[in-house]
This record gives C-alpha cells, structure tokens and sequence, in this order.
C-alpha cells in the first residue's frame, strides 16, 4: 500500500461560473494502493492533495492506467458524462482545500471508511456553497429563477427540497444493514453504522452518528457517535461541538438510553440511562445517591462524565437532579435490533 490518504474518483456539478457545487464518488478509497497512485500519476497527478478534472481523452488515458479494476470500471461508466469528471488525490489528512477534496472527505465518512472526528473536516463550511438541492441535482441559487422558469416552459416542476451546504447522504451513499424512515434527515458526512434504524423524527449531521445497533428517533448533533446498543428515544437532543458544547466531545456509550425529550451536554459512558425529559449539561448539579439510597454530595455533571452504569432522573417531590447507579443495566429490545 502506498502512503496516500485517500484516492476517489467523482462526476459532478458545476454552476455558471465554473464553480463547484457538489462532487459524486461512488467507490471511495483510503489508503490506495500504489498501482492506483501510479495511475493517478499517468494524468498529470504529481504530489500532494490534489483534484484533476478529466476531459473525455484523460478519461481514456486513466482508464488505460487502471486496467481491469474495479475504479477503470467506474471511469469507463464515465467515458461519455456530459458532466464534469475529476480524480481526486489526498497524499495526507490535512484540512481541505476545495470543494471536491471536501466532498471526499464527507463521502469517507458516509462509506465507513472513517470514523467521526477520524478525519480532518476543519474549514469545511467556506468550501460547501450554499445551493437549492432539487429533483434534478443541485443549482445555485442565484441560477435558480431562470432554472424553474425554463423548466416551466417545458411544463416541467423543478422542485426545491432544501436550501443548504449539505445535501442528504441518501443520494450519495447508502449504507447497509440500516433502515432510514426519512432521507432528508441525514445529511453527507454521517456515519451510520449497520443496524442502526432512524425513524421519521431521527437526524443525524455530518461528523457523527452511530456505532450500529441503534434506534434513533431523537438528534444527533455534529460530533456526536452513539455506541453500538443504545437508543436515543423520540424528541431527545445531544450536544454538539457546533451548538453550545465548547471543546468537550460528546459521545453516547454502548448500552445506553436517552428518553424521549431528553438530552445532554456531557459525554456518557457506557449502559447509562438519562430519564425522559430531562437535559443535562456540564454545568448541571447532581445530587448524588449513595447505594443504600441515601443522599450524598452534590456534584457538577461534568464531574460523571463518561462514568458507567448511571442513572440520571428528575426527583419528582424536589425536582433535584439525581444520579444513581443504573443496577439494572437497560436491556434494550434485542429482537427489534436483530431485526433492523
């Protein structure tokens, strides 16, 4: 294997002005091997982190350099595209650059070729133009009116589904083994990891996601990975790094239950339970009880951070926050998951 980060070849989309609005790869790789580097090399490829478009004569070219693989195969689907083809070439996981190398590093991540926070998105935002997504691709907004009038004209609908840097991951990647009630809530860029279901009011952002296993019918906040086993239960939030959470990491254990109209802003360990609506954030006093039920000292939530077997409940006489050993470990519906 050689020592390039990741190797991908993509067809996309581009607006009036030559700019990139988004890039399609449907077989990414990590870690190439140095006959596709080589490859690489035979169109003009030197060095580096690196897009190359391909006109239809590179396109040969590189299809000639790959031989019978199974990335010639792809190009030679391309051959003909009226639509922009590129190479993509990531020699190191440094922060992207252009739209094509960030398109690359969202597909990594929706492939399960990487982990969220397992490859470097930094400065991501500036090099995702903001764009209609609709039934035919995207389009830039400034492009957008003169678009759905020709379509008109045609007798034709152009329909918007969202205005956003990110489109749905279900038009770029379909992972297995998993079950997903509404596409438009996950977005490029998440992990979703196979047996994992996410029913209609689930949703899932780039850089995060679940380990397998799962059944989310709550948000999973940027940054945030949810370990194999546990359930984030309807209405309930996680904390992430993009929305209040600071520097602190947030991450769901294996074995564990947030219920419905839930939340956190502290990392969990694993086989914790947080009861239904209640939110918990670093700064959150915790009246401690002891194993005989008795209570002891007062703590900050940050404090329990990533601690297992916790039990975190609403005093109902009180209304204090507690924390108890969860003894009773939650034992989640194995026949649902077996069945995702």
């Amino acid at each position: 294997m050689s020592n390039i980060f990741s190797f991908a070849i993509g067809v996309g989309n581009k607006n009036a002005r030559n700019e990139w609005l988004d890039v399609y790869y449907p077989k990414p790789i990590l870690k190439p091997s140095n006959e596709l580097v080589e490859a690489a090399h035979a169109v003009g490829y030197e060095d580096g982190n690196e897009a190359i478009e391909l006109d239809k004569s590179l396109r040969q070219v590189l299809a000639d350099a790959l031989g019978e693989t199974e990335q010639a195969d792809i190009i030679k689907a391309l051959g003909n595209s009226a639509q922009p083809v590129l190479l993509t070439v990531l020699a190191s996981d440094v922060e992207p650059q252009t739209t094509p190398e960030a398109y690359l590093k969202l597909h990594l991540l929706s492939h399960r070729l990487v982990q969220p926070h397992g490859v470097n998105l930094g400065g991501i935002f500036p090099l995702l133009p903001n764009v209609a997504w609709t039934n035919q691709g995207p389009v830039d907004l400034e492009e957008l009116t003169d678009k759905q009038l020709a379509a008109r004209a045609k007798g034709e609908l152009l329909e918007v589904n969202s205005v956003d840097k990110f489109p749905k991951m279900t038009d770029y990647v379909v992972p297995s083994g998993v079950r997903i009630a509404d596409t438009a809530r996950v977005r490029l860029g998440a992990y979703i990891g196979e047996g994992t279901t996410i029913m209609h009011e689930g949703f899932v952002n780039f850089n995060a996601g679940t380990a397998g296993t799962s059944m989310i019918e709550g948000r999973i906040s940027a940054g945030v990975f949810v370990g194999k086993g546990s359930d984030l239960g309807g209405g309930c939030s996680t904390m992430g790094t993009l929305s209040g959470g600071g520097n602190i990491v947030i991450a769901v254990g294996e074995g564990c239950l947030i219920g419905a109209n839930a939340g956190i802003g502290i990392p969990l360990g694993d086989r914790c339970t947080v009861e239904s609506g209640l939110y918990i954030t670093a700064g959150t006093k915790v009246q401690m009880i002891d194993n005989e039920g008795q209570a002891a000292e007062v703590a900050k939530a940050r404090d329990l951070a990533n601690k297992p077997d916790l039990l975190f409940r609403r005093n109902s006489t009180n209304g204090a926050v507690e924390c108890l050993t969860n003894k009773s470990a939650v034992e989640l519906n194995e026949e649902l998951h077996a069945h995702n």
